[in-house]
């Protein structure tokens, strides 16, 4: 496990020097984000972004004064990125085992604050490794919001970070993280290619033990937000991986108590009122949950309470009891969450 460490901070902190390195696209952001977002990337210095090496977006909605802890934080482009939504109120916390990565997230904590018109930052880092959370001296159930960015295919004890995450997170707190998952388990000689562990490849998990892995840390219903697949391009890389499909998925993750392993109906709906900024005709809560402003729709019992329970509660009417169970409830999607079609036309942003 240390071995495999050493050879992550080895391939991000020197062999590593900018994006463009890179030898495959695992590492890179495969969607145009939207406008807001797109703005505040631009208020990030450029050598951060010359580091970056994220697969997904990883800026939900409704962020105002929240504290928030990144895993795996490396030069720091989303926590510069949250700071801006959180304000200067709230907080960002990143959390990075690369010293080189390190030295550039620090060098520009007082730029980033300037160029936001803070009087102090409030963006802070911290080294340590996401497998050791609990030797950081964070405080359990003190975070609103936990993100993650193509880091957890890097670990070895992923069942450890989900638990350690569940820990930190407040109730009715989230986990809204992008990483690689794959179609299939990976063979133990793949896992063992520093270069591909290093490319976020050998290290995704199969997305179903993805879920087994989250449902046992507690978060009962894992819900996908995006996903796209991922295409290697290197031929001596794919060579080795041969048909094995590799996926970019966002995913939130809600602690939140009562939460069923299946979608069960109580006859419940929700209007959206369209208040959470940015999102004022309709508001996306995963893949397959969509609410255009006014209209009322029928939700399963854990939807009505990752709205209900959360920060999202303000924005929402919410009709109907828990008094009568209708059985299963229909509409929630299927088992797969996410689709094998490889002819994605999402942009990239790297």
């Amino acid at each position: 496990m240390k071995e495999k460490h050493v050879e992550v901070q080895e391939y991000y902190g020197k062999e590593l020097e900018v994006s463009e390195d890179l030898k495959t696209n695992a590492c890179c952001t495969l969607e145009i984000p939207p406008k807001f977002i797109r703005e505040a990337l631009a208020k990030v210095h450029d050598e951060v972004h010359n580091k970056y090496y994220g697969c997904g977006i990883v800026v939900p909605n409704e962020l105002e004064g929240l504290r928030i802890l990144d895993l795996g934080s490396g030069s720091g482009r989303d926590c510069y990125v949250l700071s801006q939504f959180v304000g200067e109120k709230g907080e960002v916390i990143g959390v990075d085992m690369t010293d080189e990565q390190l030295d550039v997230a620090n060098k520009h904590i007082d730029y980033h604050a300037d160029k936001f018109n803070y009087q102090s930052s409030n963006v802070s880092f911290v080294k340590g490794n996401i497998e050791s959370l609990g030797e950081l001296n964070l405080e359990p159930n003190s975070f609103d919001l936990i993100i993650s960015n193509c880091v957890i295919n890097l670990a070895t004890d992923k069942d450890k970070v989900l638990k350690d995450v569940y820990n930190l997170l407040k109730p009715g707190g989230e986990m809204y993280f992008s990483d690689v998952y794959s179609d299939r388990r990976i063979a133990e000689d793949l896992q063992d290619d520093p270069v591909l562990w290093g490319e976020c490849l050998s290290g995704a998990l199969y997305w179903n033990d993805f879920l087994r892995v989250a449902k046992n840390a507690g978060f009962t219903d894992p819900r996908s937000v995006k996903n796209n697949p991922i295409t290697i391009e290197n031929e001596a890389v794919q060579e080795k991986c041969g048909n094995i499909k590799f996926f970019s998925v966002t995913y939130r993750l809600f602690k939140i108590d009562g939460l069923e392993d299946e979608c069960e109906d109580y006859g419940q709906a929700i209007a959206y009122k369209g208040s959470i900024a940015n999102n004022a005709a309709s508001f996306d809560l995963d893949d397959h949950h969509h609410f255009p402003k006014g209209k009322i729709i029928s939700v399963c019992g854990n939807t009505y309470r990752m709205l209900h329970d959360t920060r999202f509660k303000n924005h929402f009417d919410f009709y109907g009891t828990w008094d009568t169970h209708y059985g299963v409830f229909e509409g929630c999607g299927g088992s797969m969450p996410f689709s094998t079609d490889d002819t994605g036309d999402a942009g990239s942003c790297c």
